[in-house]
């Protein structure tokens, strides 16, 4: 008898719905990348600050993309209440260099959809970059580790940043880059083993009231897994309530809603 609490989903239907399901989360990322995309890259290539966009009310550029959209739309207000409602959903639905990631990620030959080493404990790579962060805000005092250049092209910009910058500015930035680069070996690098800020949406996603789960009726059969961008299971670590893996259960387990605990 299904869950009162979960979203049942019938086994002959599961299949089109999968795939409206991922035809709409792909509509909704290519929307944000063109909304907030340049945010993504300005963050990486442009912000001063050693971490981006948590201190944009002491910048001087007040023209600079992200902060139009951090200070004026509130994303750091809106951010935690999609965490509470879904998790890490921003991770699979909205996040511009998530979906990046996994373009890249379809051509990377390592996808790392299977249990070993690098796939079970890379994710921890998350928290570290989540302490990194909180070491520079906190103890080193957010540095504005780079002259916040605005003159000329994007590129010509760029350029004169990484000809400006301090140390540690480059060091973060060549991280970030390095990592990228890697997502075209192995599958969502970036996302699964070195974001902070999916590593305190991970943290914190245990939170939310409506989420992607299990049902008793697994077999742990790790067809899901096998299909998932992140390679992870429904609820698991990793799991950014994208929905892509309702049409792969054989054993019709996977729901949407309220998970009631046993």
């Amino acid at each position: 008898m299904p869950d009162a609490h979960t979203t049942t989903i019938d086994s002959p239907t599961t299949s089109k719905r999968t795939l409206s399901l991922t035809a709409l989360r792909r509509l909704t990322q290519a929307l944000m990348l063109a909304i907030i995309g340049q945010w993504s890259f300005y963050g990486i290539f442009r912000c001063p600050f050693v971490v981006p966009y948590i201190s944009c009310q002491n910048c001087p550029v007040i023209t600079c993309h992200g902060r139009i959209f951090t200070v004026f739309w509130g994303f750091w207000l809106l951010l935690p209440v999609s965490v509470l409602l879904f998790g890490r959903a921003f991770c699979g639905w909205a996040c511009p260099g998530g979906f990046v990631n996994q373009i890249l990620g379809k051509i990377a030959p390592i996808k790392l959809r299977a249990k070993n080493l690098l796939a079970r404990y890379g994710q921890a790579g998350q928290y570290v970059g989540l302490l990194l962060a909180l070491v520079a805000y906190f103890h080193l005092g957010q540095l504005r580790a780079n002259i916040p250049l605005r003159t000329g092209g994007f590129f010509e910009s760029v350029g004169l940043t990484f000809e400006h910058s301090g140390m540690l500015w480059l060091v973060r930035t060549f991280i970030v880059i390095g990592f990228l680069v890697l997502g075209l070996l192995i599958a969502n690098a970036w996302c699964r083993f070195a974001c902070p800020t999916g590593g305190i949406l991970e943290a914190l996603k245990g939170l939310a009231l409506f989420r992607f789960h299990k049902t008793k009726s697994c077999n742990d059969c790790d067809a899901c897994l096998r299909v998932c961008e992140m390679g992870t299971r429904p609820g698991e670590v990793n799991c950014t309530n994208c929905g892509d893996c309702l049409g792969a259960c054989p054993a019709n387990a996977i729901r949407f809603g309220r998970k009631r605990s046993a």
